[in-house]
């Protein structure tokens, strides 16, 4: 167990996939090097070819020095030749990369093609036009609240409120007894009764 668990797990590299175009890429610009060697190897032999010239000729060898000059000539031939090839390969090169990156902006534009379709298919223009609907309705109601809240009502409103106020209280609030309670009625009966015996003993005395 406690071998399986301390082994660890090894991730597999990442393959790049390398493309014909790619390959083709990788051709052009090995060639391209190599085109830039052989120039820079003729660019010598071209001094060293001027200096044996200008040799032959202090020894009096003007015709070997009009054969090396020419020789020095045919070269410097080769050198402009190898720059048109140089420049054919460099415009090769950058069409291919660009060829890829155009690609890679298409593929990009399908793939993106292909999520908007999928959330079309999941959010139908009806259920869009419903969102858009209720959320219009409720920035309406929110907004006729705001302005209640802020003091948006008219002088007829504020009269209507308070109106149906008034109704609300009459029907919650419980009718008020007329009858007194037995103990108040009770000590209301024995004052009079006290008064009225007051009343007799004075009409007695006098």
């Amino acid at each position: 167990m406690g071998g399986l668990f301390s082994k660890e797990k090894k991730s597999k590299p990442t393959e790049s996939k390398v493309t014909e175009q790619d390959k083709a890429i990788l051709q052009l610009k090995q060639q391209r090097d190599k085109l830039k060697q052989y120039q820079k190897k003729i660019g010598v032999q071209i001094e060293k070819d001027r200096e044996v010239a200008k040799s032959l000729l202090k020894d009096g060898k003007k015709d070997k020095a009009k054969l090396m000059l020419r020789k020095k000539k045919f070269q410097e031939s080769l050198i402009e030749k190898t720059d048109g090839q140089l420049e054919n390969i460099e415009r090769m090169v950058h069409d291919i990369e660009f060829a890829q990156i155009e690609s890679q902006v298409v593929q990009g534009l399908k793939v993106g093609n292909d999520s908007l379709k999928k959330l079309h298919e999941i959010l139908s223009l009806e259920d869009v036009e419903k969102i858009m609907d209720d959320t219009r309705e409720s920035i309406d109601y929110q907004r006729e609240i705001d302005d209640l809240l802020s003091g948006g009502l008219t002088t007829q409103d504020e009269e209507d409120v308070l109106a149906e106020l008034d109704e609300i209280v009459k029907v919650e609030l419980p009718e008020v007894p007329t009858d007194e309670l037995p103990e108040i009625e009770e000590k209301k009966r024995k004052e009079k009764s006290q008064r009225d015996r007051q009343q007799a003993e004075a009409m007695m005395a006098s």
